[in-house]
């Protein structure tokens, strides 16, 4: 399964209409403090995608990721110490992607 909050997908169509190439988000394993933890960055589609499209939006992740680590919810939070993307899945962290999606 793969989920995008409406918040999240607002985010990201406001952060893409500020970008000429690439449109599409790709969901990434990255190395954090407390391990292994998701992240998002702007990439073209690869021969070993899965791609799910959300709204329009087109959102891609290796597929062998994406059995290792699903379900996937990306939804993006705001608070009084800043605001920023979060991804959870089955890894044991998550990940927050602060005001852009170049993390």
């Amino acid at each position: 399964m793969f989920e995008v909050t409406e918040k999240a997908s607002n985010m990201i169509k406001n952060f893409l209409e500020k970008q000429k190439e690439p449109q599409s988000i790709r969901i990434v394993l990255q190395a954090g403090l407390g391990g292994p933890t998701l992240g998002i960055a702007l990439d073209e589609p690869q021969e070993k995608d899965m791609v799910f499209t959300d709204r329009d939006i087109h959102y891609l992740i290796d597929k062998s990721l994406f059995e290792e680590v699903k379900p996937i919810r990306v939804d993006f939070l705001e608070s009084f110490g800043g605001s920023g993307f979060k991804l959870t899945s089955s890894l044991a962290a998550s990940a927050g992607c602060g005001d852009s999606c170049g993390c």
